[in-house]
């Protein structure tokens, strides 16, 4: 009872981005389980590197990323931890630690049209403080991470499509 009353007065925090891409799912995948390139691409995380003894995508693997909040500060590092991972499929991540997630990020890709639609996306742990976050200033956050994603699935478009990045 308590679960479906937050959900009620919390809404789900979480969001999503979708940009076709002229390439096959096999190349798309490429980008989005590369972790080590995400610096090419996205606005807010500018490196990141699979922990030892992980060397590339797999559930369970582990990997920190490196940060710049809001493209501008705070730098820090953040623990990811790979949740799903289905080549040419979906790969997502929890960033927390082993204990305490805050939040996922993932991509879907779905053939279609002769390319593929990816879908990024970002989720927040449902516990009762984020839920708080989110509810009083999750419209400026979601705002910056929807334009984040759009940012990163366009660069990464640009180069599986063989163009220059922007």
């Amino acid at each position: 009872m308590i679960t479906s009353t937050l959900g009620k007065l919390f809404p789900p925090p979480s969001a999503e981005v979708s940009v076709w891409m002229d390439a096959p799912p096999a190349e798309v995948w490429d980008l989005v389980s590369d972790v080590t390139r995400i610096g090419e691409f996205s606005p807010e995380t500018f490196e990141a590197r699979w922990r030892r003894g992980y060397d590339g995508p797999e559930v369970g693997a582990k990997f920190k990323g490196h940060v710049k909040r809001n493209g501008v500060g705070p730098t820090y590092w953040s623990a990811c931890t790979v949740t799903a991972c289905e080549p040419e499929r979906v790969f997502e991540f929890s960033v927390g630690t082993d204990d305490v997630a805050v939040n996922n990020w993932g991509y879907r890709m779905e053939p279609k049209d002769g390319g593929t639609l990816v879908t990024e996306y970002f989720r927040l742990e449902t516990n009762l403080p984020l839920r708080v976050y989110w509810t009083a200033l999750g419209f400026l956050r979601r705002r910056t991470n929807e334009k984040g994603m759009r940012t990163t699935l366009e660069r990464m478009k640009a180069v599986v499509e063989g163009g220059s990045r922007e």
